[in-house]
């Protein structure tokens, strides 16, 4: 109940008034003589009155709020602040007038509830940038020459240093330095390696060959003509990165990639053109980016390429393929063409993601492709992909997925392949551990399994035509275990275009298997004895096998030689 100090005065005054009464009654009974008993049945009467007068008095209101004290060590200061009770450490902050910037730090929390005593701490935290520039140091790199005496040295590239641009990020805490960390690195200019030849014994013989043999070692190009023993540097970059390597038909202009100065996530590498017979000729960037399965040069125009392209990804396998093509002009003043459509990015079919590989007809007449779940023929007039074989892809519940080997035949109308084979048993068909050799004649349609089981990486490669009949043979790799041939070493195998005649080549039974590749013809018979020969890498050099007697010869022994081209 809540009663004005009047109004609780005036019930009091009449309460009292009311006992009064009550007392004066009970007196005149008592005095006209009533018994003890009538007095006591006024008793409780009496009783009554007084507690109802004592529940009407006014409530006592206490005049001051609860409080309680904290303390907050902030700037350097500590101070007392008195709070309400029940108050979070925000409300104390506010009360004393202290703001928190972005990256401060306040214990305990802003949340928290505070009692009498306790201390809130403040901690001040900013954060500084800055930027300098430094040298970025050139490399030192060293190519081995089996041409140059053991133990000589020469200088083919001098090295230039680079700058960078480093961007620092510093953090104090209440006025001192807690951290320093670099936080971005740009290149402003990248430093050239510094590439010293050191000559190395060559023990090998040398072998007179046709054309001109290009290889890439150390992330430079090299040439061979007319003999082994002949080679020399054509670009000397080091900077190749082996994704595409290709001669032009007539063995003057090398098609290559070079990695890319910005982080794989941004850009791979770049497509570019060289013509090493001249030697004012300058490096042609066809200004093409990201170029991983396929670019070669257009049999049917001069001084133009056809490519494809992927997209960078941060997530392996590091890229995202378009499935794509176009093709590019360039002039021999190094100015690239315009860019011409001929398929749109698509989907790739079944794991279209890894990519597409296409393939140019001997005679330039027919571009294949292949991809996970088959092969057909691109066509220009329509700008579309017309499926020729559906093949089943392999799961292989990995990053990668497999392209199947694809090669043409001498005669430019038959395909040789590698075909995933089905399982016995209850075994996924995409999962078979079973791979064939087939041969796919475009003017019937027949496909012929004419090698059993040769694993899954057999890249055939068909030699140039042979004699008046349109005969040819047909080089691919052997699986020492072809039920594990995705880790199995492999043998070179030779056989004639109809499957028959089958020999293996090397290496010698027992030997260290060759890794997957495709092996590479020469492009007319050796001056010497009329054979054939076929490029093959092993243990990272460089062997030409002669296709009539077997014979194996090492060309280079410094173990560094990763793609071969031969026109």
């Amino acid at each position: 109940m809540a009663f004005s100090k009047e109004k609780t005065r005036n019930v009091n005054n009449s309460n009292l008034r009311i006992s009064w009464k009550l007392v004066k009654f009970a007196n005149s009974h008592l005095a006209f003589g009533e018994s003890a008993r009538s007095l006591f049945l006024f008793l409780p009467l009496m009783i009554l009155l007084a507690l109802l007068t004592s529940a009407c008095l006014a409530p006592q209101v206490s005049q001051r709020e609860t409080t309680v004290k904290v303390s907050i060590l902030a700037d350097g200061q500590n101070r007392e602040v008195e709070i309400p009770s029940g108050s979070t450490v925000q409300k104390a902050l506010d009360i004393s007038g202290i703001s928190l910037g972005t990256l401060d730090r306040v214990e305990p929390p802003a949340y928290t509830l505070l009692s009498a005593g306790d201390a809130i701490r403040i901690t001040r935290v900013r954060e500084e940038f800055s930027t300098e520039q430094k040298i970025l140091a050139f490399e030192r790199q060293t190519v081995r020459n089996e041409s140059m005496p053991l133990g000589e040295e020469r200088l083919i590239q001098p090295g230039v240093n680079g700058t960078q641009e480093l961007t620092r990020r510093t953090v104090y805490e209440n006025g001192v330095e807690i951290n320093s960390a670099v936080v971005k690195i740009i290149v402003l200019q990248p430093a050239v390696p510094e590439i010293f030849m050191i000559g190395v014994q060559a023990p090998y013989a040398p072998l007179a060959i046709p054309g001109r043999l290009a290889y890439l070692a150390g992330g430079n190009a090299w040439l061979m003509e007319e003999s082994t023993a002949t080679r020399r540097p054509i670009i000397t970059t080091g900077d190749l990165d082996g994704r595409i390597f290709k001669l032009s038909s007539d063995g003057e202009w090398l098609l290559f990639t070079r990695k890319s100065q910005k982080p794989p996530e941004q850009e791979i590498n770049s497509l570019w053109v060289y013509n090493f017979t001249d030697p004012k000729a300058p490096l042609i960037d066809l200004k093409v980016r990201n170029v991983i399965h396929f670019a070669d040069f257009d049999p049917n125009e001069a001084l133009t390429i056809d490519y494809s392209t992927v997209e960078p990804r941060a997530a392996a396998p590091g890229w995202q393929a378009n499935n794509n093509m176009y093709r590019r002009k360039f002039g021999k003043n190094g100015l690239a063409g315009v860019e011409q459509k001929i398929i749109e990015p698509n989907s790739g079919g079944v794991y279209g993601w890894w990519g597409t590989q296409f393939l140019w007809s001997p005679d330039g007449s027919r571009l294949a492709y292949a991809r996970p779940d088959g092969i057909g023929i691109v066509s220009f007039k329509n700008k579309a992909l017309i499926p020729l074989l559906e093949t089943t892809p392999l799961q292989t519940r990995s990053d990668w997925a497999l392209i199947p080997g694809l090669a043409w035949g001498a005669d430019s109308r038959t395909l040789y392949l590698v075909t995933h084979a089905p399982p016995t048993g209850l075994v996924n068909a995409e999962e078979s551990p079973y791979f064939d050799l087939s041969a796919l004649q475009l003017d019937t349609g027949i496909d012929v399994s004419i090698v059993r089981q040769s694993g899954m990486f057999a890249y055939p490669a068909a030699s140039p035509l042979m004699g008046s009949e349109n005969s040819f043979q047909v080089a691919y790799l052997q699986a020492f275990d072809p039920l594990q041939s995705e880790k199995s070493g492999y043998r070179l195998f030779l056989m004639d275009r109809d499957g028959s005649n089958r020999r293996g080549l090397f290496p010698i039974e027992g030997g260290i298997g060759l890794h997957p590749q495709s092996p590479v013809w020469a492009p007319a018979p050796a001056p010497s004895n009329g054979a054939l020969f076929l490029a093959i890498l092993y243990q990272g050099n460089l062997y030409l096998i002669d296709t009539t007697t077997g014979e194996a010869n090492q060309v280079t022994g410094d173990g560094l030689i990763q793609k071969i081209d031969w026109k």
